[in-house]
């Protein structure tokens, strides 16, 4: 079978940096090819040639063997490649209809709602895309969401489907079923690439893998020859972490020392499209690590932007360290000792047009102000170490942060944070994006922080990550907490179920 898509000896140079140096993939009908490789390995530079967002400097991307020129996302759907991104391109006002009639070009003046249902629904049912045509995409779970994504594709002729991170925002049995989707649309002779961090994942439904470093492809396997460890000594070579090992900490009989944080019936008001939190019970001790599972919008956000004085308390008490804390500022808290690692690093944490080492400086209070002065050798001298701890490579300090890639500018963000103590983290998403090696150096670096005597608040969509951090897991779901379990005393699927509000019975470990 000749490949719908081929990229061949694709080059792309950013000033310095080499960002795909001479690719060559090719995706065939009928199957799902994983591209996996760390943060700056060139993954999303060449998924961006193929989906016509940028030129290579050099190489030929190929559609059923002839030459294609893609100057643009709009060739490169005429030519039948769609995209589903991380972050969904709908319109939450508008209906499933309406938001997939908007992507079709090849309407008449005036459309019919039932000619393009009927169109929908002939996809939905054949391909197990079923979702409520009528219903506001705002009302839609994550794992609808993303069907209609899928959905548009399809109806605009697509027959190579580029996927990046589709699991990211995923339920357990959510995954299971966009899995099953993959096998029917394989079935059909579609193209599927897989962009994913998750290895378990690539494992599970891959039938080509291929491995990027540093721009470079550096192998390429059949997905039934496929095993945690020779993927990961692909992507690192000789100087890799062992694939991801449940590392089991014994249940305590009981966190040691006291309370950290402390949340008595604790709400909030909704504004905008933000979820209102309910009658929230929380308290997080000294050595303890309490994770959070949830839906994107379930409220953990929010509870991420109440304990940091963020959002206002519109019922209940906040305590931080035995101190009632319920209308302290932002600033306030932070000095008192609480680091935080945002959903969105670059909104939340980061000037873009300032330096690296500018940004270092932002959250640290006067701790390094000399009269009118910074000091930025004792700054300097502090991030390394930081950065060292954490196993991450220092950046430029006189660069624009803003011209970091997603990944690099995480760890900036992760070892400033971690730089001075906290006596409580909250973490949102901390390992979201990071490859396995920068990954496990954030989870090995909380699990130290926490036995050091800090509380740590988890929040994570990577339920294999939450089974090997927390102490404690609660699920979150609509603004409330609706689960709480002790460690080892939860299944993936009761939790998943949780999470959707598919299950409504609360069970406590």
């Amino acid at each position: 079978m000749s490949p719908l898509l081929e990229a061949h000896e694709i080059t792309k140079r950013y000033g310095s940096v080499q960002a795909n140096d001479a690719v060559t993939l090719s995706l065939n009908g009928g199957e799902v090819h994983a591209l996996l490789g760390e943060n700056g390995a060139g993954k999303s530079t060449l998924s961006k040639v193929l989906y016509g967002f940028i030129r290579p400097d050099s190489g030929r991307v190929l559609v059923d063997g002839k030459v294609a020129d893609l100057r643009s996302p709009h060739e490169a759907r005429v030519m039948g490649i769609g995209m589903v991104f991380q972050n969904f391109m709908l319109i939450p006002a508008l209906s499933v209809t309406e938001n997939i009639g908007l992507f079709l070009t090849n309407l008449p003046y005036v459309v019919r709602r039932d000619a393009v249902e009927g169109r929908i629904r002939l996809h939905a049912e054949r391909l197990g895309l079923r979702v409520d045509l009528r219903a506001p995409v705002r009302q839609l779970s994550v794992g609808d969401q993303q069907k209609v994504e899928i959905l548009k594709l399809l109806l605009a002729d697509a027959r190579v489907l580029i996927l990046d991170e589709p699991t990211k925002v995923l339920a357990p049995h959510e995954v299971e079923e966009l899995f099953e989707v993959f096998e029917a649309l394989k079935a059909e002779g579609y193209a599927i690439l897989f962009i994913t961090h998750k290895l378990r994942e690539v494992i599970a439904c891959a039938d080509r893998i291929t491995v990027m470093r540093q721009g470079r492809v550096t192998g390429e396997l059949p997905g039934v020859l496929a095993d945690a460890e020779t993927l990961v000594n692909m992507m690192f070579g000789d100087k890799h972490p062992s694939a991801r090992a449940e590392v089991e900490r014994p249940a305590p009989h009981g966190p040691a020392g006291k309370p950290v944080l402390e949340l008595h019936a604790a709400g909030t008001r909704a504004t905008g499209s933000e979820t209102a939190l309910r009658d929230i019970d929380l308290k997080i001790m000294e050595q303890e690590i309490v994770g959070v599972a949830g839906v994107s919008g379930s409220g953990q956000k929010e509870l991420g932007d109440l304990i940091l004085g963020l959002r206002p308390l519109a019922t209940g008490r906040r305590f931080f360290l035995d101190a009632d804390a319920s209308g302290w500022s932002v600033r306030r808290t932070r000095e008192s000792g609480v680091a935080f690692i945002p959903e969105d690093c670059l909104a939340m944490a980061a000037v873009p047009g300032l330096s690296v080492r500018e940004n270092l400086v932002l959250g640290s209070g006067r701790r390094y102000h000399r009269g009118v002065a910074i000091d930025w050798s004792a700054l300097e001298h502090r991030m390394a170490d930081s950065f060292r701890a954490l196993g991450f490579p220092v950046p430029r300090l006189d660069s624009p942060i803003g011209g970091l890639s997603g990944g690099n500018l995480q760890r900036a963000v992760i070892a400033r944070e971690m730089a001075h103590g906290p006596r409580l983290v909250v973490a949102l998403y901390a390992t979201r994006g990071l490859d396995v090696r920068s990954a496990a150096s954030v989870r090995d670096l909380l699990k130290k922080t926490r036995d050091a005597g800090a509380g740590v608040l988890l929040i994570s969509e990577d339920l294999e990550e939450l089974a090997e951090m927390s102490d404690r897991l609660l699920v979150m779901f609509g603004g409330a907490l609706v689960g709480e379990f002790r460690r080892n005393a939860w299944r993936a699927e009761e939790v998943g179920h949780l999470m959707t509000g598919s299950r409504r019975s609360v069970h406590v470990g």
